[in-house]
């Protein structure tokens, strides 16, 4: 019998750590946990919006939400993974204060109240779902993401404004030039650095690129981890610009944004799909300007605009880490 990866028995399959949060880290989860049974997520924790962002405010707990979108991306497709995935991602629809909160976040944080530790939390929970993976925070402490932003003064349109919150900057009509974190140095998640230190691969991205990417590698111990550990280094490219956020951004600006942002950080591999790489030959120059081979493949959903489709991640993704 093999294994996810498609090895034979009596090989091990790679230990694969991957960073963001939101959508685009559940489509390249989605896409792991059928390539490795050794997978590690590593989730953004700076959401101020929706339910999280309620949670956070009432309750002082990290933003549950896009832990909760990483945890039913590993479940598993039989009846039991489905049922528990549509459970934690259901949202009650009332009148009343319920509203809009999604089930999985108050059992992400029922589990955070009784056991008082965050990262034991969210492994009961995997435990309790099959998940075929484990969900760790980046940091264990609520973080805000600020940012510079341009144009936002019609008389002054070059002039920089500081705005503050994941959801502000997600939605901005200015131009974003860089971000940060507030703490500016809050401290690793202790089980995050050992996963980063023990993997062969690290995947990075896709994701909103300024509120899920980059700010796992402004956490420094973090970023520091990602720089020397020995495993090799994927990015996974966005398929476009993200309203809001990357207004105008080629892949070739996502590349360069986050070199600036991380300047010391290696990447190996480059991952782009093949229909949204306007000039190859000049993405190719900026990935090896990082260290980086390019790999074009087709990679996006043929019936959701600008989402990666899991089961051509998971053929991309054997191939380049197995």
């Amino acid at each position: 019998m093999e294994d996810p990866g498609g090895r034979p028995p009596g090989t091990r399959s790679p230990r694969v750590v991957a960073l963001g949060g939101g959508h685009g880290l559940a489509a390249s989860l989605s896409a792991l946990r059928h390539v490795t049974d050794h997978l590690t997520a590593i989730v953004t924790v700076a959401d101020n919006g929706g339910s999280s962002g309620r949670l956070r405010r009432e309750l002082g707990v990290l933003p549950p939400g896009d832990l909760r979108m990483a945890l039913a991306a590993l479940c598993r497709d039989d009846e039991w993974g489905r049922t528990w995935a549509d459970v934690l991602q259901h949202r009650f629809r009332s009148n009343g204060e319920l509203h809009d909160h999604a089930v999985g976040n108050l059992l992400i944080v029922a589990l955070w109240e009784l056991l008082g530790e965050a990262v034991e939390g969210l492994d009961w929970v995997g435990r309790l779902l099959g998940a075929q993976g484990r969900v760790l925070p980046m940091s264990a402490v609520p973080l805000d993401i600020t940012a510079r932003v341009i144009g936002l003064d019609p008389e002054h349109p070059e002039r920089l404004t500081e705005i503050r919150g994941q959801a502000e900057v997600a939605t901005t009509d200015g131009h974003v030039v860089d971000v940060a974190l507030d703490p500016a140095d809050p401290p690793a998640c202790p089980e995050a650095l050992v996963a980063i230190a023990e993997a062969d691969w690290v995947v990075v991205g896709p994701g909103s690129w300024f509120t899920s990417v980059i700010p796992n590698l402004l956490v420094p111990a973090l970023c520091r981890g990602l720089e020397q550990t020995s495993a090799r280094r994927l990015l996974t490219l966005n398929l476009g610009e993200q309203k809001g956020e990357t207004d105008g951004f080629s892949p070739e600006t996502h590349l360069e944004v986050l070199a600036a942002h991380a300047p010391d950080l290696r990447i190996d591999v480059v991952l782009a799909d093949e229909g949204h790489v306007p000039d190859p030959d000049s993405l190719r120059r900026t990935a090896h300007s990082l260290g980086a081979d390019l790999v074009i493949a087709d990679i996006a959903d043929d019936d959701q605009h600008l989402h990666h489709a899991p089961d051509k991640l998971t053929k991309v993704y054997r191939e380049l880490l197995v």
